[in-house]
């Protein structure tokens, strides 16, 4: 069962102010609320957003077969709806959903952008997570002039012990108050801290759904 949604999201969204086109559709970008990757396009009309906002989950419209869709309701992959907005003229919409299953595409890719110039690529998302991929990449198909590799080929006493240089690194940038100084090491202890989470297996996701719990 979904989750019930606020009544401010409810509310938050006027349906009679949504400037629908000619066939009473609204183009809605559907995006990963934790790492803001873009997982498809779909159109809704009036009573499809009305079913998103009562249900918690996403409802469409296909224009193809001229009939309501429950996102995921034959292939499980569901979406439960966190937040969604309008834009400036009223005339589109950014739904913003933790994606079950972690798949969006009916091609069993996570998200509809998945292809460039005729090859798969991940969708662009938020940098900490490019980041984190490219690692989780580096550990499944190792290089021998990587140093990604080369660090999570010591384990854990390699990995934390450059954590904890870099803590200490952090620590003094800050003392000197050097703006530039803690950019840069607060990114080389945020990239320690990924190659860590890798090494041990916890998704970047866990952490941001921690950090979004602590956040309401």
């Amino acid at each position: 069962m979904a989750a019930p949604v606020s009544p401010s999201l409810q509310t938050a969204v006027p349906l009679d102010q949504i400037r629908y086109n000619d066939q009473g559709l609204v183009p809605a970008i559907v995006q990963d609320y934790l790492d803001g990757t873009v997982l498809m396009l779909a159109w809704m009309n009036r009573e499809s957003l009305q079913r998103t906002l009562e249900t918690g989950e996403t409802w469409f419209w296909s224009r193809s077969r001229q009939e309501f869709w429950h996102k995921g309701a034959t292939s499980g992959h569901r979406q439960r709806l966190q937040a969604m907005r309008y834009d400036c003229d009223s005339d589109a919409l950014l739904v913003t959903v933790e994606q079950l299953g972690d798949i969006a595409c009916h091609t069993g890719e996570r998200s509809c952008f998945h292809q460039v110039d005729d090859h798969k690529q991940a969708p662009p998302a938020d940098t900490l997570s490019q980041v984190f991929g490219v690692i989780c990449d580096r550990k499944a198909q190792p290089t021998p002039d990587s140093y990604t590799c080369k660090l999570l080929a010591k384990g854990d006493n390699g990995i934390l012990k450059k954590i904890g240089e870099e803590a200490a690194e952090v620590v003094m940038a800050c003392k000197d108050d050097d703006p530039e100084a803690i950019a840069g090491e607060v990114a080389d202890l945020f990239y320690h801290t990924l190659v860590a989470l890798a090494h041990h297996d916890v998704d970047l996701k866990a952490v941001y759904r921690r950090l979004q719990e602590r956040r309401r």
